[in-house]
């Protein structure tokens, strides 16, 4: 996967533009991680940010859209294709550093185009 890819809805996993993610719970490969606090759809940035909740004591973990499987609009489910154990080793999201634009984004890109495990 590109770092381009990895910004990006994949065509099948069932995303519109304009739908509003926030509120979504989040599954893993292997089981629930929490509900999405925060939704992008900056194109060439698009990405979900993940409130994981007590599982790993209140970390936000940054999602880049590629991540993304699959969309249950009626479930009220976003499906990724990482497993627990990779989303709770991924960097942390900062709302501070954030803004400063793409350089930030780069330690995600660097973390998610890992291959998978």
């Amino acid at each position: 996967m590109s770092t381009e890819e990895i910004w990006g809805y994949h065509q099948d996993a069932g995303y519109q533009k304009g739908i509003d993610l926030v509120g979504y719970k989040v599954e893993a490969t292997d089981g629930s991680i929490g509900k999405i606090d925060k939704h992008s759809e900056d194109v060439g940035a698009s990405h979900v940010v993940v409130d994981t909740g007590v599982w790993i004591f209140g970390k936000h973990v940054l999602l880049p859209a590629g991540t993304i499987k699959r969309i249950d609009t009626v479930e009220e489910k976003v499906y990724v294709d990482r497993s627990k154990e990779q989303i709770k080793n991924a960097p942390e999201f900062d709302q501070a550093k954030y803004g400063g634009g793409p350089t930030y984004l780069e330690q995600f890109a660097r973390y998610y185009n890992q291959p998978h495990m």
